[in-house]
């Protein structure tokens, strides 16, 4: 309920509580499968229909979804500096907590490793969020502008599959590309959609009129979970 919303007086949850905002959720895999399946259909919708004996409800959850990971129970698959205590078999228990219908949901899957301390002590300041921000808003800007004649639709990731070949509709080596990842990677079709709008907003970024190959490239590098599970990989 805390999620969803719900009640014996109707509430809205956390999901609607960050519409227009974002939704963060730290430790993924700690929360229970049946809550996070929960999250499929506002994901997909952007709404959350609630049903109960006395009442229907729907409220509006149009919210970026963030969330975070540990690779293993310990924490310390992959690590090279330190020694992980977990079995393939807890491994693969852990990971199998965020179902496939739910990652083709999410954009972006980035897998990162532990900066070892000789990097960090001579890391060197990075570009100011300000300016990131700028580019944010540029951005913004143009997809506002590309979807002004769709009611109710404001940014890359809110395209149709209509809009996708309108506006984010690969080329021949794109295509080419696409086809082996999906073959390879048995990606499903939602998850091409998925790297097409990030794609879509990678060409925005660089100013882009079209979408292209590098474009495609990179949004299918951004998809990391989709390549098996950690223990298989064996990373």
């Amino acid at each position: 309920m805390a999620l969803v919303g719900g009640g014996q007086n109707p509430q809205p949850g956390e999901i609607s509580l960050a519409h227009n905002g974002v939704l963060f959720i730290d430790e993924l895999p700690e929360i229970s499968r049946a809550v996070l399946e929960v999250l499929r259909q506002p994901l997909e919708d952007r709404r959350i229909s609630i049903s109960r004996a006395k009442y229907n409800v729907e409220y509006p959850c149009s919210f970026m979804f963030v969330a975070s990971m540990n690779p293993c129970p310990c924490g310390y698959y992959g690590d090279p500096t330190h020694h992980c205590a977990c079995t393939p078999g807890q491994i693969q228990l852990y990971m199998n907590k965020i179902s496939g219908p739910l990652l083709d949901r999410i954009d972006i899957h980035c897998e990162l490793q532990a900066v070892p301390f000789a990097e960090l002590s001579k890391m060197q300041p990075g570009e100011p969020s300000a300016n990131i921000r700028e580019r944010v808003i540029a951005v913004r800007k143009i997809q506002e502008e590309r979807f002004k004649p769709f009611k109710g639709i404001h940014c890359n990731a809110m395209m149709t599959e209509r809009m996708l070949h309108e506006f984010a509709e690969p080329d021949g080596a794109s295509l080419d590309m696409l086809r082996m990842a999906m073959e390879k990677l048995k990606l499903s079709a939602r998850a091409y959609s998925r790297i097409l709008k990030v794609a879509r907003t990678i060409a925005d970024l660089e100013g882009s009129e079209k979408v292209q190959s590098h474009h495609i490239a990179e949004a299918i590098g951004y998809r990391n979970l989709d390549r098996g599970d950690w223990a298989e990989r064996g990373i």
